[in-house]
């Protein structure tokens, strides 16, 4: 197809039908889509799909490698590894969904009013924002982990709180942008409140890039929640979490290593997944990208 022909059929089509032609088109979101989907359906049917009690210990079945009776093994514990890993996908695509959407929250909110107001206002946040930023993400939700209490909850506030400046950043950039724009301009000059001018001319303008900046966070938050499990401050055992698995499973290495292969993998198929869904969608949201 020529680009005069590709130009006139996209000009007669809907900016949603565009976006569905992209979506439709691009491999890594289908590919990571379709695997995120898997794990998704994976925790949520895990009773279904097994019927082994992910916390029952039988020490007759001890380190037993995988076979037809249990597809991945079992753990030190007698505990069958496939079920933990089926039940452990909901803690951590929870973790990775609550961690976000506590920094998106906070950080876009943040970020909104330190590129809208500027002065002093901008300053104080952007400071702030600033001494988050000196310390390494971990290490600030290890920090704020030691605070709260050793517990899976903490653990989803403690990555989002660390994860804020991300979004604050990029929600003030993106408004700074805005701020000069003759709608907003002309918004402002009759009186318009400034909650509503936030709401309806800036927050939207922001969904784009705060959907390619939270699908990259989800997976970031999936492996600092699994980190943090591993150290021991997230969830306690026996709760069937990846992290947790892993610690547990370290020292099996050399006699039973389906114990931690198996989690691993599972951390990093739904990272990867998670991954290559944020590089498809910031491929079809960038708006320099010639339709």
């Amino acid at each position: 197809m020529t680009d005069v022909a590709r130009v006139q059929r996209s000009s007669r089509e809907s900016p949603r039908r565009r976006l569905l032609r992209r979506f439709s088109r691009s491999a890594n979101v289908l590919i990571g889509a379709s695997v995120l989907l898997f794990m998704i359906v994976l925790g949520v049917s895990a009773p279904i799909l097994t019927s082994y009690n992910p916390e029952q210990m039988t020490a007759a079945l001890r380190l037993r490698p995988p076979d037809a009776e249990h597809l991945f093994g079992t753990d030190d514990f007698g505990r069958d590894v496939f079920t933990r890993i089926a039940y452990g996908a909901r803690l951590s695509l929870l973790v990775g969904v609550i961690s976000v959407s506590i920094a998106s929250t906070i950080g876009v909110t943040l970020g909104i009013v330190a590129g809208y107001f500027g002065g002093w206002i901008d300053a104080l946040i952007m400071r702030l924002i600033d001494v988050m930023l000196a310390f390494p993400g971990i290490l600030l939700a290890l920090v704020i982990v030691s605070i709260l209490g050793r517990s899976l909850t903490n653990v989803m506030i403690a990555v989002g709180i660390s994860s804020i400046p991300a979004y604050a950043r990029m929600a003030r950039g993106t408004t700074l942008a805005l701020k000069s724009v003759d709608y907003i301009t002309a918004a402002r000059a009759i009186g318009a409140p400034t909650a509503r001018m936030m709401r309806l001319h800036i927050l939207p303008n922001i969904t784009a890039p705060l959907i390619i900046v939270a699908t990259n966070g989800v997976a970031g938050a999936i492996i600092a929640g699994a980190a943090l499990s591993f150290l021991g401050l997230g969830a306690q055992p026996p709760t069937p979490e990846w992290g947790i698995m892993l610690a547990e499973g370290r020292v099996y290495l050399r006699n039973a290593w389906w114990v931690t292969t198996f989690p691993g993998l599972a951390i990093m198929v739904t990272v990867m997944a998670i991954n290559l869904m944020g590089d498809g969608l910031r491929d079809i949201l960038d708006p320099r990208l010639r339709l």
